[in-house]
């Protein structure tokens, strides 16, 4: 997994980083909760390990934050040296999906961290209708027509679905598919995602809908549901009670995680 983690003590980062890299997990570090903050509104992580005690933002404020503002989707894991029960109590109020306090045990982080993965992973089906993974053999059937793709489009093809409905930048599909740096030239990226939306047929007549997202990178997501959500906001528009149906679709549209019902709220929501 793509981790950011949020520590500003040397010496856990130093641990953490060598637990988690043999366990093939990337790790960024973070030294304040402002520099996470702002880091993730330009990309993106598959888990996030948050400290409490910071200079500046604490973690509970980053977690709050994240989780009104951000991705509600993204896993966090909460590791301090708090171990009050009102602190944990607290924490996963806030927003954490676990709790560890320090010190922390490999065993017992690396399990956790692969407890969260499994209930947080996104789509673990091999079918996304009319497309079918055979994941023994590495191909991809479109209908009852096999799909010619090379190892990395398919690799980046299935990355893709599972992580349907989540935006994910450049960055971290170069790391997650070509094991790179996302610093190298993203150019690779976008190629690819070009090849697989022609050699798949991705577009809205399949169900599917493959979005550029200006200065973050791409995200796949059912037409159908999105279709959904915005006949669903329509609808709240000319309600009575529109501030609070609303409020009640721009929740529902923020734990889909649906770019294309955020649109059409704004554009309702800036009316009043």
């Amino acid at each position: 997994m793509r981790i950011a983690l949020l520590e500003d003590d040397p010496d856990q980062v130093n641990l953490l980083q060598k637990w988690l890299h043999p366990a093939d997990h990337s790790c960024h570090i973070f030294g304040t909760g402002e520099a996470l903050l702002h880091d993730l509104g330009r990309d993106t992580f598959d888990l996030l390990i948050i400290d409490w005690e910071l200079p500046g933002l604490s973690g509970i404020d980053v977690v709050t934050r994240i989780r009104e503002r951000l991705d509600w989707h993204i896993p966090i894991l909460f590791v301090t040296a708090r171990d009050r029960e009102e602190d944990i109590v607290q924490a996963l109020e806030a927003g954490a999906d676990d709790y560890m306090t320090k010190p922390v045990r490999q065993m017992e982080m690396l399990a956790r961290l692969r407890a969260l993965q499994r209930r947080t992973g996104g789509y673990e089906a091999a079918e996304f209708t009319p497309y079918r993974f055979d994941r023994a053999n590495r191909t991809v059937t479109h209908g009852e027509q096999t799909v010619q793709l090379t190892s990395k489009e398919y690799e980046l093809a299935e990355f893709l679905f599972r992580n349907a409905g989540k935006l994910l930048s450049r960055g971290h599909i170069l790391e997650s598919v070509w094991g790179q740096r996302p610093d190298l030239n993203t150019r690779t990226v976008d190629t690819h995602v070009s090849l697989i939306r022609q050699k798949l047929d991705i577009g809205a007549h399949n169900g599917w809908q493959l979005s550029t997202i200006y200065r973050h990178g791409y995200r796949l997501e059912s037409t159908d549901l999105a279709e959904g959500c915005i006949a669903a906001l329509k609808i709240a528009s000319k309600c009575s009670h529109t501030p609070c149906m609303l409020r009640f679709f721009g929740y529902f549209c923020l734990a889909l995680g649906t770019l294309r019902c955020a649109l059409p709220l704004i554009e309702i929501v800036n009316r009043f």
